[in-house]
């Protein structure tokens, strides 16, 4: 593989993109904004020099970098073999994404959905390649977790599936297979499991200090759920229970109103540096 496509900037492909880099991947990562860009290449390299002190490897961080090249707009990723799209959890969003895609990729290009809930067969349907679409859950951070849900959609062929799982394996990953299923497995988990802890604080049951030091306490969590949902971004646990609660009609996936609120203040976790929790940026 010469050239590995990686749409969206945000949290998510920016872990992608510094875990193809740092195994020997040539990457393109694309946004619709320079200034985006810019700073997520500042964060790619502030994390891999970090990243000994943080008990992962110690990295070049030079030579992450110089792996990784940046532009505006999916024209940039005309020569790439594989493409890993990471944008907002939002369907509106994601269709504008692969239609731009899809007219500018190569035919044999591989398109990769990084989703935590939208079903795959679903984007395969709104391009011309549905057999080469396929989902690939990462989990956050992207280069500290050993394992993804790999999940074909009902027209991806066994070509994609094979170079999929080939890539994953030259990134370090352990793919586990899962059909293509509105949450996969661990969001239909933990994307109730996190709501009912925002109805816990929205509720005034518990604080979430509270919430997350039973969870730590009592059942070995390293993390709570509150601060799980900051990592991820309170804005994307939002989307993603609402693709639920849309996708199987079930009342066990309402939103809670807290998690709209925040998403509304712009109190989205770490990312912003205030959720659940407070963080220094």
């Amino acid at each position: 593989m010469t050239v590995i496509g990686v749409v969206g900037a945000g949290v998510m492909g920016v872990g992608v993109a510094q875990n193809l880099a740092q195994t020997g991947h040539d990457v393109v990562l694309v946004d619709k904004d320079e200034q985006i860009l810019q700073q997520a290449r500042a964060i790619i390299e502030r994390n891999s020099r970090m990243s000994r002190l943080m008990g992962g490897p110690a990295l070049d961080a030079d030579a992450i970098l110089a792996r990784i090249t940046t532009a505006v707009g999916a024209g940039a990723l005309a020569k790439a073999e594989i493409v890993i799209e990471n944008v907002t959890e939002n369907w509106d969003v994601k269709r504008e994404v692969y239609e731009a895609l899809d007219a500018a990729c190569g035919p044999d290009t591989v398109f990769v959905v990084n989703t935590s809930a939208i079903p795959i067969t679903k984007v395969g349907a709104v391009t011309g390649r549905p057999g080469k679409v396929i989902g690939v859950h990462f989990m956050n951070p992207v280069p500290a977790k050993p394992a993804v849900e790999l999940i074909p959609g009902f027209h991806t062929t066994p070509d994609t599936i094979e170079r999929t799982r080939n890539l994953l394996t030259a990134m370090g990953k352990r793919a586990v297979d899962v059909k293509d299923s509105c949450g996969f497995i661990s969001n239909r988990v933990l994307m109730l499991t996190v709501n009912e802890a925002a109805y816990l604080v929205h509720e005034g049951v518990a604080t979430a200090e509270s919430v997350d030091e039973v969870f730590r306490s009592c059942f070995g969590h390293p993390m709570g759920p509150l601060e799980t949902a900051d990592l991820i971004g309170v804005d994307t646990i939002l989307y993603s229970v609402e693709v639920l609660y849309e996708h199987y009609a079930d009342s066990k996936y309402r939103p809670c109103p807290l998690l709209k609120q925040m998403t509304d203040a712009g109190l989205h976790g770490r990312k912003s540096g205030r959720g659940f929790f407070t963080y220094a940026n």
